[in-house]
């Protein structure tokens, strides 16, 4: 039996149980949630996390994102038809599909600039999207690079759900949102955080507390690229 064999034996039994189809359900309405409160903030016109100062590289980036009009507003509409799709059964793979490329360059986007707001929530969103997909896999076989699939066709729902929980699944969920909590906390020494004052309460009372200082100013008192304020902070640091 080869991987692919494997990995549709798994699929046929996962959708046959209750605790994965609640989960797809619980993914698909927080996806959607959280993309139509994003994209009505666009679509209304006003900037996105409007409180965050222009000198911070989130808050230079989502300027320029609001600048940039009627993209501005449709970037707000692709998330909102997206999330909206994902809602009505019919549709989930579509909305999943096109979800998927916005969340990712948000997750990309977030770790590049280290920023808080979405630190946490752009990855596992990515993940839970890519749980949707899989989910759908069914439906998506027909359109990917595979030589040979099953010939099942797309799956109907059952008559009944086994109500077998799968604690190895949800024990792996739980471990991989606590990776992405501690590599937040702790994966990088230096973040530019919200406010010089949040910035520069992770430094204090370190050994690394001036450079630290100097590297927090350097982001929100003069506004320099963060890839500067990190590089001169690791040549000051000890």
């Amino acid at each position: 039996m080869n991987n692919l064999s494997k990995f549709e034996t798994f699929y046929l039994k996962i959708k046959e149980n209750k605790w994965y189809w609640l989960f797809s359900i619980f993914c698909r309405l927080t996806l959607a949630i959280a993309f139509i409160a994003a994209g009505m903030v666009k679509i209304v016109g006003e900037r996105f996390a409007s409180g965050l100062s222009i000198k911070h590289p989130m808050g230079a980036y989502l300027v320029a994102l609001h600048h940039t009009g009627y993209y501005y507003t449709f970037v707000g509409i692709a998330q909102i038809v997206a999330a909206i799709l994902l809602i009505i059964p019919r549709t989930v793979t579509l909305g999943a599909l096109l979800y998927f490329p916005i969340i990712l360059n948000i997750w990309l986007l977030s770790f590049a600039v280290r920023f808080e707001g979405s630190f946490i929530t752009s990855p596992l969103m990515v993940l839970a999207n890519l749980y949707i997909l899989i989910w759908n896999y069914d439906r998506l076989k027909y359109i990917l690079p595979l030589k040979k699939f099953s010939s099942y066709g797309i799956l109907e729902k059952p008559m009944r759900y086994s109500n077998k929980f799968p604690f190895k699944f949800f024990t792996g969920v739980i471990i991989t949102v606590a990776l992405i909590v501690l590599l937040a906390q702790f994966g990088y020494d230096a973040m530019p955080r919200n406010s010089l004052s949040d910035c520069k309460t992770q430094f204090k009372n370190t050994k690394n507390e001036a450079a630290g200082f100097r590297f927090c100013e350097c982001i929100h008192n003069n506004g320099r690229p963060l890839d500067d304020c990190l590089e001169e902070f690791k040549n000051a640091k000890k």
